[in-house]
C-alpha cells in the first residue's frame, strides 16, 4: 500500500519505518520539500522510503497518517491540500497537548470535541480513524514489547476505514481481539482525554519504562 506519514518527530519515523519494514511504499512528509530529517529517513530507510511536502506526501498515498501534533493538525492537513486528501482514509494519531503552561501540558481540546472529529468536520469526505494515541511511538509499532494482554483502541464512522486501520494494527503486531472498537468517531473525545493520565502514570515510571492498559473483564 502507498501510505504518507505526516510528520518528522519520533511517532513519525516509529511508524514510518515500521511501515516500510512490513513492505508498504511510504512518503514522510514535513511542511516543506527537503527537510533535513526526511530525507535522511528516506535516505537510510530503502528504496520504499520517500520524503517529500504534505502536499507530495498525500497526493501519491492510499492512506494518510496523521503524526503531527494535534495543535497543528488542521495547518498540517491544509498544506498537504484537501484535492489530495479527499476519499482517502486518514489514520489519526495525534493528540493535542498545549505545553505553553509548562509540563505536563493540558488539552487543547476536549470534552465536548476532539482533534479528530474537527478533521472529519474539516475534511468530511476523508474517512478518519483516530488510533494508537493512547500508546507510546515504541509500542505502537511493536507491542509485544510488553508482557501480557494489553489493548489499543480505535474510533471512526466509516466501518471499511476501521477495517483497512485494524489490518494495519495487526501487521503491526497487535492481536485482533485486543483491537477494541469503541464505535463511531466522538469516541475519540475519550481516547484524547486519557493523555492526561497517561502522562501522570509516564512521570511515575522509571525512566525508558514502557507501559500499556488492559480491559479487564469477567
Amino acid at each position: 500500500m502507498k501510505i504518507a506519514v505526516l510528520g518528522t518527530g519520533m511517532v513519525g519515523h516509529a511508524l514510518a519505518g515500521k511501515l516500510v519494514s512490513l513492505g508498504h511504499e511510504v512518503t514522510m512528509g514535513s511542511r516543506e520539500p527537503g527537510n533535513p530529517r526526511g530525507e535522511e529517513w528516506a535516505r537510510q530507510a530503502g528504496t520504499q522510503a520517500h520524503a517529500g511536502s504534505f502536499a507530495d506526501a498525500a497526493g501519491q498515498s492510499e492512506l494518510i497518517v496523521n503524526a503531527t501534533p494535534g495543535t497543528v493538525s488542521l495547518a498540517a492537513l491544509a498544506e498537504a491540500g484537501e484535492a489530495n486528501l479527499k476519499g482517502k482514509i486518514l489514520l489519526d494519531v495525534s493528540n493535542a497537548l498545549d505545553s505553553s503552561s509548562g509540563f505536563p501540558p493540558s488539552l487543547a481540546v476536549c470534552n465536548t470535541d476532539s482533534i479528530a472529529e474537527t478533521i472529519q468536520r474539516t475534511y468530511p469526505d476523508v474517512r478518519v480513524v483516530k488510533s494508537l494515541n493512547t500508546v507510546s511511538a515504541p509500542v505502537m509499532v511493536e507491542p509485544a514489547r510488553l508482557p501480557g494482554p494489553h489493548d489499543i483502541f480505535m474510533a471512526g464512522n466509516d466501518q471499511g476505514a476501521k477495517s483497512t486501520v485494524s489490518g494495519l494494527l495487526q501487521e503491526f503486531g497487535w492481536a485482533p481481539e485486543h483491537i477494541r472498537d469503541l464505535g463511531g468517531l466522538d469516541a475519540a473525545r475519550g481516547l484524547e482525554m486519557w493523555l492526561p493520565l497517561w502522562l501522570r502514570i509516564f512521570m511515575q515510571q522509571p525512566q525508558g519504562k514502557m507501559f500499556n492498559i488492559g480491559i479487564v473483564s469477567e
